[in-house]
């Protein structure tokens, strides 16, 4: 009974951690820039994590510093907010109240 029970723990712990990894599928439309990195248009898988987003698209992953914030009305359809034409400050995430906010800013700071 108590290697039953230990197991129906660790389970729920293992179904936690994998709630936690958010993950998400997003289309750029355009060609575009996250945080000083090129991104052709195409389809691309962003996870976060730990402060960082993880953008794949094939075996390529590159990470940028990012956050999520919860929104309190879902998300329809994805948009994606550009500065500057090209450059992604952040993504609200279709079907979901999530909001992917790239950190650091695409662009060049004074001094830097």
């Amino acid at each position: 009974m108590k290697k039953m029970l230990i197991l129906s723990f660790v389970a729920l712990g293992m179904t936690a951690f994998a709630a936690s990894n958010n993950s998400y599928k997003v289309e750029l439309l355009q060609d575009s820039v996250i945080e000083g990195k090129s991104f052709k248009a195409g389809e691309y898988k962003i996870s976060l994590q730990n402060g960082t987003a993880m953008i794949k698209q094939g075996k390529e992953v590159v990470e940028v510093p990012a956050h999520e914030e919860a929104q309190p009305q879902k998300v329809y359809s994805t948009v994606i907010k550009y500065k500057d034409g090209t450059n992604v400050q952040e993504i609200s995430v279709g079907g979901t109240h999530s909001k992917i906010i790239f950190d650091g800013g695409s662009t060049a700071r004074p001094g830097a």
